[in-house]
């Protein structure tokens, strides 16, 4: 176990709070800090405790069992570290190498730059980037706006992507995260105006600069985020089952919602060995072969979208049976099904037919 039961009551005591507030206790910070919880992917050389994927997969299950809101910003920022191999090792220290460090940011590349001498000029908006209330630094992707001369050569070929490190200092929050789930987790939109970067503070997420040797880096990035998002259902959907029954437990005694419960409870426990299995054997054989065979992707993708999809299942199926006291917003059971139906609306969690 990560944390001592005192703990998790002490985080679970302030749950009500952190989603009043719409950001996460600097307490539960604190303790995120102490356990080095954002540094899980962060190579030790930079005051990191690098993890290998099933270990921190179940730090991410836990986290989200604990609560919901810390779970989901512990996974977000410690896939920040994935990004340490992309930058020189003299930026990724500055990035880094210190107690609280971490990052939020976006993938989308709903920004432009513009090149200057030295680096680039940026522009740009980007939706969810959670944790942006508590981050030492943000990242964003960015087309790269062509040169006169190559427009033209460059007419038929696919945009330039590139990735910006901004300070806090360069980046507005623009604090619209009004989700009913995941309140605390202060996924803002961010935006940046005429922020110079320069080109060092830049990366390209298909050319790894440093720590080649660290395995984590070489895990595919869809199923390393699939794996990490559906291990957060999972937290989130184990603290649904748990409150669910703490308020059966009040009531008089309804034996088919309970055989639900068993049921539910039976199938999820299932599902986690299914899940561990695969993400396991998929690790085992970028251990042995250093890269993951297109099927062993494909296959912990599967897993991942049907661990998220019986979490789900958990609370669209017990939910509605759980009676008017379950519709009060201030109370766990209330909170975990929101959070629980939030983390799901993911789209790496989703099965497009």
């Amino acid at each position: 176990m990560l944390l001592s039961q005192q703990q998790v009551d002490k985080i679970r005591e302030q749950s009500l709070r952190m989603e009043k507030d719409g950001q996460i206790t600097e307490e539960v910070l604190q303790l995120i800090y102490d356990h080095r919880l954002f540094h899980i992917f962060v190579p030790n050389e930079l005051e990191g405790r690098m993890t290998s994927l099933p270990d921190a997969v179940r730090i991410f299950q836990e986290c989200s069992r604990i609560d919901g809101n810390m779970g989901w910003l512990v996974t977000i920022g410690a896939g920040g570290g994935f990004f340490a191999s992309f930058m020189r090792p003299d930026i990724s220290r500055k990035v880094y190498a210190h107690r609280n460090a971490v990052i939020a940011g976006s993938g989308m590349p709903t920004g432009k730059a513009r090149r200057v001498e030295g680096g680039f000029i940026v522009d740009g908006s980007w939706k969810y980037c959670s944790g942006s209330t508590h981050a030492t630094v943000f990242t964003a992707n960015v087309i790269v706006e062509p040169d006169e001369e190559q427009v033209e050569a460059l007419s038929d070929e696919a945009p330039v992507i590139r990735s910006m490190i901004l300070w806090p200092e360069q980046i507005h929050i623009n604090p619209d995260w009004n989700a009913f789930g995941l309140k605390a987790t202060s996924s803002h939109q961010i935006s940046a105006t005429n922020a110079f970067v320069p080109h060092e503070m830049t990366f390209d997420i298909t050319e790894i600069q440093a720590y080649e040797n660290e395995m984590i880096y070489k895990y595919p990035f869809l199923p390393f985020a699939q794996a990490s998002f559906a291990a957060v259902t999972l937290g989130i959907a184990e603290h649904f089952l748990e409150a669910a029954e703490e308020l059966l437990a009040q009531k008089p005694s309804h034996p088919s919602i309970e055989e639900q419960l068993t049921t539910l409870k039976t199938d999820l426990k299932r599902s986690e060995t299914a899940f561990y299995s695969c993400i396991t054997q998929s690790w085992d054989q970028l251990l042995r072969e250093e890269r993951l065979l297109p099927e062993q992707e494909s296959a912990v993708s599967e897993q991942c979208i049907s661990m998220a999809e019986m979490s789900l299942r958990c609370g669209q199926e017990l939910f509605p049976l759980l009676g008017l006291s379950a519709a009060m917003e201030n109370t766990t059971v209330n909170r975990t099904w929101r959070d629980l139906q939030t983390a799901c609306q993911h789209a790496l969690l989703r099965k497009y037919r």
